[in-house]
């Protein structure tokens, strides 16, 4: 068995078995395990891993973001090392190849927790960040999409899918999560989720848990559900899968939520919940990849 444990999900939503997202997931989680294997950290594998997620226009993060109701791709993103607490998060950016590394960056060269908009673009630039130009993120499809949302009327905002995130426990017990998106498709301008916002898109903590969350933002900033399912083990002592269970009921009973969440505690044990048709995720259990379109 593996001293390390690592998750990756590719979004929530009416998912299609199709399209080389098996693919694409067991190539990502099987890079991440090999860069914990050899020692790498958890907040590394994290970041390593939501990164290639960006860059694979398969996902609504990065490169295949979707576009809001004004034609544009504004990209939202969040790390968290449970050492410490320490966070980072950026929101509403545009041009940025890896939202999840500027977070990063904010986490460890500022003395902030989130950056938005233009200021977190001039950041950017001023640490190195990799840019790109608006067609690199325009993708045929996601273009398409917005047209159908427009045709069915404006308040119509596309079914949440695609957001991406990693969560890692390393072989020194450390924990460390990472969520990255590009938001609801046809969505107002300005619009922010829960994406880049700690305590609801995201959460690590050495005492509890690493959760990543997908889904419609709106309903886990108002139930902060990565910080209840972090509340769940550390003060009511519930293993893994049944805090995942408990949180994702509270999400439906409380408020109808939509979406899902990965998890790995802080004794290495993966759980996984959704309120969706499907789920996207990979793990490594036990030494093996294992790809799912949905929860066992």
């Amino acid at each position: 068995m593996n001293d390390f444990s690592l998750t990756i999900h590719g979004g929530a939503g009416a998912l299609l078995p199709s399209d080389g997202y098996a693919e694409s997931l067991r190539r990502i989680v099987d890079s991440g395990a090999r860069l914990l294997a050899s020692g790498g950290s958890a907040l590394d594998a994290v970041s390593h891993c939501v990164a290639l997620l960006e860059d694979d226009p398969l996902y609504n993060a990065g490169r295949g973001a979707v576009l809001d109701a004004e034609g544009e791709v504004r990209l939202d993103a969040s790390i968290m090392d449970g050492r410490n607490l320490a966070a980072g998060a950026v929101a509403g950016v545009r041009g940025v190849k890896n939202p999840v590394l500027l977070a990063r960056a904010v986490m460890e060269r500022t003395p902030h927790v989130l950056l938005i908009g233009t200021g977190a673009e001039n950041f950017g630039r001023a640490q190195g960040a990799l840019f790109e130009r608006p067609e690199y993120f325009l993708t045929e499809r996601r273009v398409r999409e917005l047209a159908a949302i427009k045709r069915r009327g404006a308040d119509d905002a596309g079914t949440p899918m695609g957001t991406v995130g990693a969560v890692a426990r390393d072989r020194w017990g450390d924990l460390a999560a990472a969520t990255s998106t590009g938001g609801l498709a046809g969505q107002l301008g300005g619009r922010v989720g829960d994406s880049p916002i700690i305590g609801a898109g995201a959460v690590a903590d050495n005492a509890s848990c690493a959760v990543s969350c997908t889904g419609a933002g709106e309903h886990f900033i108002k139930t902060s559900l990565a910080r209840m399912a972090a509340f769940n083990i550390e003060f009511r002592n519930m293993q893994a899968l049944d805090a995942a269970r408990e949180t994702l009921r509270y999400l439906v009973d409380r408020i109808g939520g939509v979406g899902g969440f990965i998890l790995v505690d802080r004794h290495g044990r993966c759980a996984q919940a959704h309120s969706t048709p499907g789920m996207l995720f990979a793990k490594i259990e036990n030494g093996e990849i294992v790809v799912r379109m949905k929860s066992e």
